[in-house]
């Protein structure tokens, strides 16, 4: 049997922890949540021998032990509560080598709770090329404990690296510094009250009881008492902790390491490019030209694979056609589940290239700039630039967007960045741009060189900016608070990207797309085909008679008449009815019932609007293949009574806008329930959103129709 190992990774924000974490578990991870709370727990799996087994457990950055946000108390909770489910047997403290004065406060904090603890000096060759020395036994020395220094990008040093936590890795003997002599007689009080490990885990429950999880009333009443009695002030004590530790610290630097000031490049090349991404009016406009390129790549790039797809989907459709008998299983197959899951299958390729190049501006520290650049426009609608990393993560989904506003302290920032979030488009909304921009947008090139449907991609993103800042602005004077929201940010230094990172992020991120939008698809398929395939009474029977005539004179039955009929069944069965009930609302969009159904189909998830059409135009249909057969259907639909075509530009466009801004993600409105604890927010987003977008589609088609 195996033998378990529990192993925290901690760190602070910026330190190369994620690409640790990435290395050591390569694709063997997995995202739930911490025990109680929706805030995220990655975990991974390392294994170091045929005896032992690691669980890798990533715990939020944080700058010290002192505790704001939620995601911090969680970090604060695992290694101060025993009983905690992910409290480590081992600790990995990442550390930023090239930025060892700051780290090392965080350092000998976790040194100081007697948990066993390796440090892992990260980035140590940033740290050498800019001229930083570091004598690493020399530090090791001084911290107490085992001092590894890697280069996770490049997956240096980690081979030392689990080499030192198979082996038995021993408690820190000694404090960093002695917190008992700012108070000895209360934190021997303390200490016995809440059971704590350490001196110094007692110091921690004294300035932070009131949100220490692990204790329980009794406990709190008892240690309020004895601070109370000693009139324990916890903010003077903690600035006295942080000047002693600083005193401490300084000598270390001094003594391990050595500064060769001529070779500090990358730091002047940071300030280089800084100049420029960071400026009042170029900085917006290369933010512009980057988002620009990446829409023209994802269109681009993404059509030979979207192609081979679309082909291998079409073959498969026919196969089964051709080679299992007609009935109701080859229905069910052919045009119900098939048809749904390749809606969706197909867009594979453009959700890996955005998650990828997401991926790659993070990694080079692109997207910290862009926060620093946007808090100036943040914070004239109600937000600050800590809102701009979930506003961008939005446009890859909504729902860990929102999950990561837990880092705005600001309680009106955050309220306000939660309910504008869901206007950016994101990766589910980007099928149904792409099958509208299909239908309404030429495949031509403008000056030459830019596609016009990228063009026309990148303006419904920079839309959704738009409305979310108009949005934002309005909630402003509407929400009350007198709390003031301040920015403070790191810029760290610029770096190539870690391609195996991005890798692993494209392939989670489109295993993550595909397994749980495909849960749906599948569900939502097997009953709109049923729904479209059933009637009441005999009102399908009957239009089989009425064209029973017309099938027996002879063969070479116009493709006119077969379209015909099965419009008309398809009018006839429940979907049909249940579409043609809610037209009267949706028909002064431009919207006919068959649109109705997968609206109605698509709150479930956004790109599910796709899948419902292929369902609705493959019942009955004989597609040359799968995608292109919905463009070509939905191309030559006509309104029965005008004949005129059902998909003009102005009815794409009145779509693409309501799909912009309605609020069609039920996981969307839950998670927003779960961060705010309340339904009054979700439910004034779905009011405000969904109203938006029926004006603005109603005043596009009312206007351009």
């Amino acid at each position: 049997m195996k033998k378990s190992l529990k192993i925290a990774l901690i760190g602070n924000p910026n330190s190369g922890k994620s690409s640790l974490f990435n290395v050591l578990t390569g694709l063997r991870q997995k995202v739930g949540n911490f025990a109680g709370v929706t805030v995220d727990k990655k975990t991974g799996y390392l294994p170091l021998s045929r005896d032992i087994a690691a669980e890798i457990i990533d715990l939020p950055g944080t700058y010290s032990l002192y505790p704001r946000r939620i995601d911090e108390y969680i970090t604060f909770d695992v290694l101060l509560n025993k009983e905690n489910p992910s409290y480590p047997d081992l600790l990995i403290i990442v550390a930023d080598a090239s930025n060892l004065k700051r780290n090392l406060l965080f350092c000998s904090q976790i040194i100081d709770l007697k948990i066993p603890t390796v440090v892992a000096l990260n980035m140590i060759d940033v740290a050498r090329k800019n001229g930083l020395a570091i004598d690493v036994s020399k530090l090791s020395q001084e911290l107490g404990v085992k001092v590894i220094p890697i280069n996770a990008r490049e997956a240096k040093g980690i081979t030392e690296l689990k080499r030192a936590i198979q082996t038995a890795v021993p408690v820190p003997r000694h404090d960093f510094v002695d917190v008992r002599s700012l108070a000895p007689e209360m934190m021997e009080r303390v200490k016995t009250i809440s059971e704590a490990k350490s001196d110094y885990a007692a110091f921690q429950i004294a300035c932070h009881y009131i949100n220490v999880y692990c204790l329980n009333p009794e406990q709190k009443k008892r240690i309020r008492e004895v601070l109370t009695q000693f009139q324990f002030a916890a903010a003077k004590s903690q600035g006295e902790e942080i000047v002693k530790r600083y005193e401490k610290i300084n000598p270390i630097l001094a003594a391990a390491t050595s500064q060769d000031t001529s070779k500090q490049q990358s730091i002047e090349t940071t300030s280089n490019i800084d100049r420029w991404l960071l400026h009042p009016i170029w900085g917006y406009a290369i933010f512009l030209l980057i988002f620009f390129i990446v829409f023209q790549a994802i269109f681009s790039w993404a059509e030979v694979p979207m192609n081979a797809i679309d082909a291998a989907f079409g073959w498969m459709q026919k196969q089964l056609q051709l080679h299992l008998p007609q009935g109701f299983i080859t229905s069910l197959l052919t045009e119900g589940l098939l048809p749904g899951i390749g809606g969706i299958v197909i867009f594979i390729p453009q959700i890996m290239l955005l998650f990828g190049f997401i991926s790659i501006l993070e990694d080079t520290g692109y997207m910290t700039r862009v926060s620093f650049l946007m808090d100036r426009l943040m914070s004239k609608v109600g937000m600050s630039g800590k809102s701009t990393l979930p506003l961008v993560s939005g446009m890859a989904c909504a729902v860990p967007a929102i999950m990561g506003t837990r880092g705005i302290e600001n309680w009106k920032d955050r309220i306000i960045t939660i309910m504008v979030t869901p206007l950016m488009s994101c990766s589910a909304r980007l099928p149904v741009y792409t099958l509208l921009i299909g239908l309404m947008v030429p495949d031509e090139k403008v000056f030459g060189i830019m596609n016009l449907k990228g063009l026309t991609m990148l303006g419904l993103y920079v839309l959704g900016w738009i409305m979310a800042f108009m949005a934002a602005l309005v909630m402003k004077w509407l929400i009350k608070a007198k709390e003031k929201s301040y920015y403070i940010m790191e810029l760290p230094i610029y770096r190539l990207p870690r391609w195996k990172n991005v890798g692993i992020t494209m392939i989670e991120k489109a295993k993550v797309f595909v397994v749980d939008a495909g849960k749906i698809i599948i569900a939502i398929s097997i009953v709109l085909w049923l729904l479209a395939s059933f009637g009441p009474a005999n009102s399908l029977k009957q239009i089989d008679e009425k064209y029973l005539k017309i099938e027996s004179a002879g063969p070479g039955i116009p493709d006119e008449v077969k379209l015909q009929k099965q419009s008309e069944k398809l009018e006839a069965s429940y979907a049909g009815r249940i579409g043609k009930f809610i037209e009267p609302v949706i028909r002064p969009l431009g919207f006919d019932w068959k649109i109705g159904i997968a609206l109605i189909t698509s709150f479930a998830a956004r790109e599910v609007f796709v899948g419902t059409m292929a369902t609705i135009y493959s019942v009955g249909g004989d597609q040359k293949s799968n995608f292109e057969g919905i463009r070509e259907r939905m191309k030559t639909e006509q309104n029965p009574d005008t004949g005129e075509r059902i998909y003009s530009t102005a009815t794409a466009v009145s779509l693409m806008l309501f799909f912009a801004f309605a609020m069609q993600c039920m996981s969307t409105l839950a998670v927003v329930r779960r961060e705010t604890k309340s339904w009054k927010w979700p439910l004034i987003q779905l009011a405000y959103m969904t109203g938006l977008a029926y004006l603005v589609s109603l005043a596009t088609f009312q206007l351009f129709g």
